[in-house]
């Protein structure tokens, strides 16, 4: 099987292999140790693969499963072979009649058939009517901490209003409260949790070799990003971008403004950018370092490397359709969702 690079055909041979298929809009991933892993489908559907065998996980939270709301993504603890947890973000139904993004922490039991002692460390205030940008990708940091993506919940201005979670991406601990390092605490009319802030719809989160964040972020008619974050940087929206909205019209101020974060790269025309990824180079070890994006619109794996950060190659075949997670495997592998095709696919050379 060969894959497109910016056009032309790259000679290095890659085998896919279908770990499961028959899925209705998988959306995170996460692989377990024994060969087996677990799949979110957005519809409210935790699933336990095993030899290409699914069975359902009981368990799962009540949902808010409205257009991009629903069961979203999926990680082990990085002790999961102690503690059994695993992380889930999802939409979760508010009092006020809409929904805000939420983060879930259950043990796995033995069996893999249920989850136990399930409960919510974090919710999105103030929340929001409408199903739009949950951004909603977690990750474990070294220290132990959770980061999690919020979207803006097509509210622009939210986005810089630190008194909502609303286009930020916070930061956790494990057992839901506040780190003393974070950058707001005790800041008046900010919360606590927040990390980072100035985000449209973050999709993408990953930690590289040095155990530092990046992000892959839906921008609007142009300007979807990949960006370092950067503890307390504002990365900008609505205020500056390099796209524009749907109508055409420019969005903000331009491109640039003192205080606010630039993009390490940007798509233009958009690609919409989904699960992030930043390889360790074991199986690869000519990617090692290089970040790997899925795209839900264009139908392909993005490579991006070197600095500045650029797109080296796309990886493209009748498997990547509307790409929704990427993640590496223990072994080195490279594993990703399929939307289109219902699947989860592993790559190996």
């Amino acid at each position: 099987m060969f894959f497109v690079i910016l056009g032309t055909v790259h000679a290095v041979a890659i085998e896919f292999q279908a770990m499961v298929t028959g899925l209705k809009e998988p959306w995170g991933v996460a692989i377990l140790p024994n060969d087996t892993f677990l799949v979110t489908e957005r519809g409210g559907r935790l699933l336990l693969v095993r030899g290409g065998r699914k069975s359902i996980v009981a368990g799962v939270p009540e949902i808010y499963f409205s257009g991009q709301g629903g069961l979203l993504d999926v990680t082990l603890a990085r002790d999961f072979a102690k503690t059994r947890e695993i992380f889930l973000t999802y939409s979760k139904p508010q009092t006020s009649g809409g929904a805000g993004t939420a983060l879930a922490v259950g043990r796995l039991n033995e069996d893999g058939i249920r989850l136990e002692n399930l409960r919510d460390i974090f919710e999105s205030l103030p929340g929001a009517t409408g199903g739009r940008h949950f951004g909603s990708r977690v990750v474990e940091a070294e220290d132990g901490t959770l980061f999690v993506t919020n979207g803006d919940r097509a509210d622009r201005p939210s986005a810089q209003d630190r008194s909502s979670h609303n286009g930020s991406i916070i930061r956790i601990n494990r057992d839901g409260s506040v780190p003393d390092d974070n950058p707001f605490v005790d800041q008046a009319g900010v919360l606590p949790e927040i990390w980072s802030f100035g985000h449209r719809n973050p999709q993408g989160l990953g930690l590289d070799l040095a155990g530092e964040l990046w992000t892959s972020e839906h921008g609007a008619r142009g300007g979807d990003e990949v960006n370092h974050i950067r503890k307390g940087a504002n990365f900008g929206w609505p205020v500056i971008s390099y796209g524009r909205h749907y109508s055409g019209l420019p969005i903000g101020d331009g491109t640039e403004k003192p205080g606010m974060e630039q993009p390490k790269f940007y798509w233009d025309p958009s690609m919409a950018p989904s699960g992030l990824m930043v390889y360790s180079g074991k199986l690869w070890p000519e990617w090692r370092g290089d970040i790997f994006v899925g795209s839900l619109k264009f139908n392909y794996i993005s490579r991006l490397s070197g600095t500045p950060l650029r797109e080296v190659e796309q990886i493209k075949t009748q498997q990547t359709r509307r790409v929704r997670d990427v993640l590496e495997a223990p072994d080195g592998s490279i594993w990703f969702i399929s939307v289109a095709k219902g699947a989860v696919y592993r790559m190996t050379p």
